[in-house]
């Protein structure tokens, strides 16, 4: 007796290669990569005293900025998902105005701030921040918290409130609730948000040539070591920088996928 098709067999075959176009796209390009470059050409980006120092600041940079963004992302998201006030709907869309804007408005804008009074008298009486390592994690962290708040956001949303009501019953004033039931609660949003705005803060660029500039042992991080290499002509270092930007990334994919995004709904 002959095994009979399933009848939706063309619709998914279809949906495989439209769908499947894309996967090929991404794949094809980082095989490009590996090929471009050799173990040789790696080595030599990191015996790169330039590059070393980009790559020190970026991860000092981006897990500084991965921090911040929890500060704004966790009280953010709890408020969006657990309160209704005045306002509401303006900041939930205010809040996704970076993640909306091209790049280099943020980093034009951010530029701009820095010049106006309030910025140069912050400047002048505080320290250095328009083209100063300071600039380059304001940059990414413009971007970045944005990214946390819409990550808690959904935690919470996640999460029944009612742990926190019996909590509020059982003697808990609201923040001692939020401390230790809330937030235990939503510890693998907490590591989706982390990881998420660390390499977020890692792919940054515009904001940060803009804002910060690409000086060398100054402001120079991965994404514009990138640039920088290309822009001398030296296409193997970029490619090998790229290629290091790319096992980085996919280490965090990993990393949000295995601890954080199946338990906040995002997946």
């Amino acid at each position: 007796m002959k095994p009979r098709l399933n009848p939706d067999w063309g619709y998914y075959l279809c949906l495989s290669i439209l769908g499947g176009v894309y996967v090929i796209l991404i794949v094809a390009m980082i095989v490009a990569d590996l090929f471009y470059t050799s173990p040789e050409h790696l080595l030599s980006a990191l015996n790169d005293p330039n590059i070393r120092y980009a790559i020190m600041l970026s991860l000092i940079s981006c897990t500084i900025t991965a921090i911040l963004s929890l500060w704004v992302g966790v009280p953010m998201g709890y408020l969006l998902a657990r309160t209704n006030f005045w306002g509401k709907t303006f900041i939930d869309t205010l809040l996704d105005v970076p993640i909306v804007l091209p790049p280099l408005v943020i980093g034009l804008s951010l530029l701009i701030l820095f010049q106006t009074w309030p910025g140069r008298f912050f400047q002048e009486h505080f320290f250095g921040v328009t083209f100063q390592v300071p600039s380059v994690i304001l940059a990414q962290f413009s971007v970045s918290a944005a990214f946390a708040v819409r990550t808690m956001r959904v935690t919470f949303e996640q999460i029944s409130p009612r742990t926190e009501q019996v909590a509020l019953t059982l003697g808990c004033t609201r923040a001692q609730a939020f401390w230790l039931v809330a937030l235990p609660e939503a510890r693998r949003g907490l590591l989706t948000a982390a990881t998420l705005s660390w390499a977020r803060a890692l792919g940054e660029f515009g904001p940060i040539l803009i804002f910060s500039g690409a000086t060398r042992m100054r402001t120079e991080v991965l994404s514009t070591t990138v640039w920088l290499e290309f822009s001398i002509g030296h296409l193997e270092a970029g490619i090998a920088v790229s290629l290091l930007m790319i096992v980085a990334a996919v280490v965090v994919l990993i990393l949000t996928r295995t601890l954080g995004l199946r338990g906040t709904g995002l997946v």
